[in-house]
């Protein structure tokens, strides 16, 4: 019955916040896109294995289909250092 409880109880010691979520806005159609970053699974460790980076790849729906890359990277602790974008810019955090 203890493995259970474990199981569907959240861990106290984990922070809330799991996903990083922006936006971004196309520069030829205009579009605005969401993008989604899982804390957890998303990252991988930097050249120097003090923080982490992680690229996504955006592609709206309104027959564009002009890619935006976003590069982001997190510190050790999962906090945003910095942001850098091609095809597009920053709408939203």
């Amino acid at each position: 019955m203890g493995f259970l409880k474990k199981l569907f109880s959240s861990d106290p010691g984990r922070p809330e916040k799991r996903y990083y979520t922006f936006q971004v806005k196309c520069n030829r159609c205009g579009e605005i896109l969401e993008g989604r970053v899982d804390l957890d699974n998303d990252l991988s460790l930097n050249d120097e294995g003090n923080g982490y980076l992680v690229r996504k790849g955006l592609i709206g729906a309104n027959r564009c289909f002009q890619q935006i890359e976003v590069e982001l990277t997190f510190d050790s602790s999962r906090q945003l250092q910095e942001k850098t974008i091609t095809g597009g810019e920053f709408a939203g955090p």
